[in-house]
C-alpha cells in the first residue's frame, strides 16, 4: 500500500490541503481517479446509499456524473482533529434537460495512517437555480486558486 499525503494526524494546512486535493480529484469526474484516494474495504454513507469498497464507488460516481453534467465543486475544511477531517462542500451541476441545481452538504472523513479514507459519510440537500444563479464558472477541470471559496461567496 503507497502512502495518499498528508498523511494524520492534521494540522490546519495538511486538512486544508487534503480537502483541495479531494476537489481536485471529484473534479475531474474520472471515477477511477477518486476511488484510488480510499481503502479497498471503504465504508460510505452518501445520501441514502450504503456501500463499501472501491469497486462500488467507481460504480457509484460512474452514475453519478452520468445524471449530474458539468459538475463543479468547491469543498472547505469545517474542522479536523488527528486521523479525521470534517468539509462542507457545495456543487453546481445540472440533469439532461438542462435543469441546474446547487448542491451542499457536509462530509466527515476519517483516514488511515496512509492517508487513505477509510470512511466517508455524506449528507446532501439539492436546490433548483436558474443557469443565471451558478457561480462555479471556471474553464477546465480545476478550480483556479484565485476562485473564491465557500466562505468568500457567502454560501
Amino acid at each position: 500500500m503507497s502512502e495518499r499525503p498528508p498523511l494524520p494526524p492534521f494540522t490546519a494546512e495538511t486538512a486544508a490541503l487534503k480537502a483541495r486535493l479531494a476537489e481536485d480529484a471529484w473534479n475531474s469526474r474520472d471515477p477511477e481517479r477518486v476511488a484510488g484516494a480510499y481503502t479497498a474495504d471503504s465504508r460510505w454513507r452518501n445520501r441514502s446509499e450504503f456501500f463499501s469498497g472501491r469497486e462500488a464507488i467507481v460504480a457509484f460516481l460512474h452514475r453519478k456524473w452520468t445524471a449530474e453534467l458539468e459538475y463543479r465543486l468547491v469543498k472547505e475544511v469545517w474542522a479536523f482533529h488527528g486521523d479525521r477531517i470534517a468539509v462542507r462542500f457545495a456543487y453546481e451541476s445540472h440533469d439532461a434537460d438542462g435543469n441546474w441545481f446547487r448542491s451542499h452538504g457536509n462530509e466527515q472523513w476519517e483516514f488511515d495512517a496512509s492517508g487513505l479514507m477509510r470512511r466517508r459519510e455524506a449528507s446532501i440537500n439539492d436546490a433548483p437555480i436558474a443557469e443565471a444563479e451558478r457561480r462555479f464558472r471556471w474553464a477546465g477541470v480545476r478550480r483556479p486558486d484565485d476562485h473564491p471559496g465557500l466562505s468568500e461567496l457567502g454560501l
